[in-house]
């Protein structure tokens, strides 16, 4: 293939005398500047995410695309598929959030999870990584048991991201500490990378929203008139 799409697909550079792929280095500028509108609650970091995603699945899926990696991590490139599906629920989600508060303010308002939500949460991490790691290791993919949790954990911090719940960024600080050394093992080092300032914006990402909840007024229960205000 020829143009800059041959180019994008085949271009390598070399970091610290190891051959690394172009899509790999922009993927990852994709999905870091993803964040930064997800941090600002702007509408676009779903799509924008999206072409990161599809760029990663190349990298990730060595099988099928041409990569100077010796392991493929299914789980890493699985969770590209999910993340463009649950991108697609989260884009429609803001998008309608925001043009319901008349294009003014921001796509979501930050709120803590309920009590419920984050034992629906946990409940999902551990079923969820149970359920992924038995068929990651019959794929073969390299270090399944924590290529399973960034699987898992990744599309959860994505839809917490949807659904506005603070706890996103804890999640995503969760997979970020796991994902380091599996990345580093495997000699993806720009996703390594780019993990490590995922790990430290994340943290800015939590108290921002964190002070953005606090300052936020729950919301108010109306409270029913009264029989004779009804028939006045």
């Amino acid at each position: 293939m020829t143009g800059p799409l041959g180019w994008l697909l085949d271009a390598q550079v070399h970091v610290a005398g190891s051959p690394v792929l172009v899509r790999e280095i922009v993927g990852n500028v994709f999905g870091l500047a993803s964040a930064l509108l997800g941090l600002r609650r702007v509408v676009w970091a779903w799509p924008v995410g999206m072409i990161g995603n599809a760029l990663l699945f190349t990298v990730f899926l060595g099988g099928v695309f041409a990569t100077p990696q010796a392991h493929d991590l299914y789980g890493q490139a699985g969770r590209q598929v999910f993340f463009f599906a649950v991108s697609v629920y989260g884009w429609w989600r803001w998008s309608r959030n925001r043009r319901s508060g008349g294009g003014e303010q921001p796509a979501v308002v930050p709120r803590w999870a309920t009590w419920r939500e984050r034992l629906g949460l946990l409940a999902a991490a551990a079923v969820g990584t149970a359920a992924a790691y038995p068929v990651l290791a019959v794929l073969g993919s390299w270090g399944p048991l924590p290529d399973a949790w960034i699987l898992v954990g990744s599309l959860l911090a994505t839809y917490g991201m949807a659904r506005g719940w603070v706890e996103f960024w804890l999640i995503w600080i969760a997979v970020d500490a796991v994902g380091v050394p599996l990345l580093l093992q495997g000699g993806f080092y720009p996703s390594a990378a780019m993990y490590l300032v995922y790990g430290g914006f994340c943290a800015a990402g939590l108290y921002a929203w964190w002070r953005t909840s606090r300052a936020t007024p729950p919301a108010r229960t109306p409270i029913p008139p009264t029989y004779s205000e009804a028939v006045a």
